[in-house]
């Protein structure tokens, strides 16, 4: 394969789009094309509120970099990526076909993502930047992945690096399809990029307690959930006011500490790691207000976490969920795979609870992909069949 290395005196030539008449020639453009990489830039580093800040696309000759912040209608570009004919290239897709619904409600269709198909190989190191660099002897300069994408206007140094990347996913994606084609796991690859390109932001979050996207707020005791309560909603207000993600304002293990802790005091909130002097200083009062809050409800008025109730496994079932389990992880090794790409622990339970005879009742289960049932449906129903 040619090296397409670029050397730094002569960057990807690339085109920025700034207005809709520009935008709507570059889908003139775009419509033949079998196939596109595409990559996105965001601000959630910088926002409470996180954009989509440049769209950056490149077929095999040509690069192009739209900025939304400028051309304020995208939806010349939904039909392009609506279109089932041509191939859409991401790598680790997740956020992006999220956030392009949530900002612009383009859907995507034809989607190949290059991380997917990466794990699917085997590869220990599913980071674009590793596969760049072992695949096309490119070394990625990331010195701009956390900058603000939403400053205008933006250097020519940090358009140049939203580039560095997208001119390589199509020869990329031709590589691995080509491995996973010998390897008989394209198929396997191209139902998990369907269902990806499924996935969309989750407007449950607007509607429920902050704390059930917490980290550890399921361990806590009813008391400190309440005092984390008072506190996630006071940091919430407070990023909103000066427009700025939460971290910014507070981070999460000093607010986890301080729910556990209970300050009431500014001296005892020293005692809370992270939680410089400065800090202190500006937010205490507030804060240890937040925690008298939280204290001071009755107990009937305590949030309450929500939890699913889990229903116990038999004993027949615990043994069928040992042997898939057992099963699962040889058959990763043979694979030079993750196990959990073969079978979750979640499907695991849903496959030995309902014990199917053969892989048409397999299919029947609505953890279990298609794939899974032609790949390894036969093995799963015989071993089911031995355990019992």
């Amino acid at each position: 394969m040619q090296n397409h290395c670029q050397p730094e005196s002569n960057p990807p030539p690339y085109r920025l789009i700034k207005k809709i008449q520009d935008l709507r020639e570059v889908v003139q453009t775009l419509e033949p094309e079998p196939a596109m990489g595409v990559d996105l830039e965001c601000d959630s580093m910088f926002h409470y509120k996180e954009k989509v800040c440049l769209v950056q696309i490149a077929t095999q000759t040509r690069n192009f970099v739209i900025d939304p912040l400028s051309v304020e209608d995208l939806s010349p570009l939904a039909p392009l990526f609506a279109d089932a004919g041509i191939e859409k290239v991401f790598h680790g897709a997740d956020y992006d076909i999220r956030s392009l619904y949530r900002d612009f409600g383009i859907q995507v269709q034809s989607l190949f993502d290059t991380q997917i198909a990466a794990r699917f190989l085997g590869l220990r190191e599913t980071g674009l930047a590793n596969l760049l660099k072992e695949r096309f002897s490119v070394h990625a300069d990331k010195k701009y992945q956390k900058k603000d994408w939403s400053q205008r206007p933006l250097p020519a140094a940090m358009l140049q690096y939203a580039v560095q990347d997208i001119q390589y996913l199509l020869p990329l994606a031709r590589m691995l399809k080509a491995e996973l084609a010998d390897k008989k796991l394209l198929f396997c690859v191209r139902e998990e990029n369907e269902l990806l390109s499924r996935v969309r932001p989750d407007v449950s979050e607007k509607s429920r307690p902050l704390f059930m996207g917490f980290k550890g707020a399921s361990r806590l005791d009813p008391r400190s959930l309440a005092v984390l309560d008072k506190l996630l909603s006071f940091r919430d207000q407070e990023a909103r006011r000066r427009d700025c993600p939460h971290f910014k304002v507070l981070g999460n293990r000093s607010l986890l500490e301080m729910a556990q802790i209970k300050p009431v005091t500014e001296a005892e909130l020293t005692k809370i790691k992270g939680l410089s002097p400065k800090l202190i200083h500006k937010l205490g009062r507030r804060l240890t207000d937040m925690v008298r809050e939280g204290l001071r409800l009755p107990k009937e008025a305590y949030p309450v976490y929500p939890r699913k109730p889990k229903q116990r496994l038999k004993p027949k079932e615990t043994d069928r969920v040992k042997g898939l389990r057992a099963w699962r992880d040889q058959k990763g090794r043979e694979l030079g795979i993750d196990p959990a790409l073969v079978c979750t622990n979640a499907q695991i339970r849903a496959i030995a609870m309902a014990n199917p005879d053969t892989p048409a009742d397999m299919a029947a289960i609505r953890e279990v992909k298609d794939w899974q049932v032609k790949r390894f449906g036969p093995d799963i129903c015989r071993l089911l069949r031995k355990t019992g």
